[in-house]
């Protein structure tokens, strides 16, 4: 773990650190000083200032992994219920031609990469999404093509209900379960659009490249010639603090950090697929190596 380099911070706070040495190597040479007065003649500041630091990293790290963990929950739920909803769908509606479960089995799919492409937008080209559906649909023109998704399906299983003999009760259960994937949607779209308030994050960035510029003139008089090694190990714990916190707010991103999307969807096409009896595309690996299966 000590030398892990792919998934870690470091490459994005190394310009920060290099700034930083420099200052130390500075406080240094100079004794600590600046055109002869003393800028910090002991650490008694850093104390009180290191206090308050720590409980506003605490208390944005922690919001941060409550924004991931809370997507990571609703993914976990969207692949629950596009189990239970193709689950349904192929035993419980005998009337229904297999071919028109299965179809709807894949607008279930649909709605998974849709709902992925609208939290991760993908490049547009001639006013289709670059990601291909399983079915045709009219969504991928829209701006809510998650939402769009179930709306069509809400339709076409009207349109089912009216042409064949479907009981109540599934009509009850499938309408339920397309509710619970409009949940899903919206509790995504909530955590992204919601990010960080601005000025609490601009008080938390500048308050620690204030405390990491000034920490090595408090240090000088106290460790001496170490002051840049202690100076630069302090300030990569917190720039690496208040970096991870800045990748785990934002939960749908292409960070090294941020979830899985490409596994999670392909994780649900292929349990979807398997119920239907179709071939299935080859897992994909998460970013820490490791694949959905």
């Amino acid at each position: 773990m000590l030398f892990v380099w792919k998934g870690s911070v470091l490459r994005t706070i190394i310009p920060q650190l290099a700034l930083l040495l420099l200052v130390a190597l500075f406080a240094l040479f100079s004794n600590g000083t600046i055109f002869g007065e003393k800028i910090l003649p002991d650490t008694t500041p850093f104390t009180l200032i290191g206090l308050t630091l720590a409980i506003f990293l605490a208390f944005r790290n922690n919001a941060s992994y409550q924004c991931y963990v809370e997507a990571r929950a609703l993914w976990g739920q969207a692949l629950v219920a596009s189990r239970a909803f193709a689950s349904h769908l192929l035993c419980f509606a005998p009337a229904v031609s297999h071919e028109d479960r299965i179809e709807l089995v894949k607008r279930i799919i649909a709605f998974s990469h849709a709902l992925k492409s609208q939290l991760r937008p993908v490049p547009v080209e001639g006013g289709q999404r670059a990601d291909s559906l399983p079915v045709a649909t009219t969504a991928t023109t829209k701006a809510y093509p998650a939402a769009e998704i179930l709306h069509e399906m809400r339709g076409r299983i009207a349109a089912l209900a009216t042409t064949n003999d479907v009981r109540d009760t599934s009509l009850y259960v499938w309408n339920q379960h397309i509710d619970e994937l409009h949940a899903v949607a919206g509790g995504c779209e909530r955590i992204a659009s919601t990010p960080m308030p601005f000025p609490y994050a601009v008080l938390v960035h500048r308050t620690v490249y204030t405390y990491c510029l000034l920490l090595p003139f408090g240090l000088v008089n106290s460790v001496g010639i170490f002051t840049p090694l202690m100076s630069v190990f302090l300030s990569y714990t917190l720039l690496a603090l208040e970096a991870i916190a800045a990748e785990m707010s934002q939960p749908f991103g292409t960070t090294q950090n941020s979830l899985a999307l490409d596994s999670i969807v392909r994780h649900i096409e292929r349990t979807l697929l398997e119920m239907c009896g179709a071939p299935l595309p080859p897992p994909l690996p998460t970013r820490d190596g490791y694949e959905l299966t």
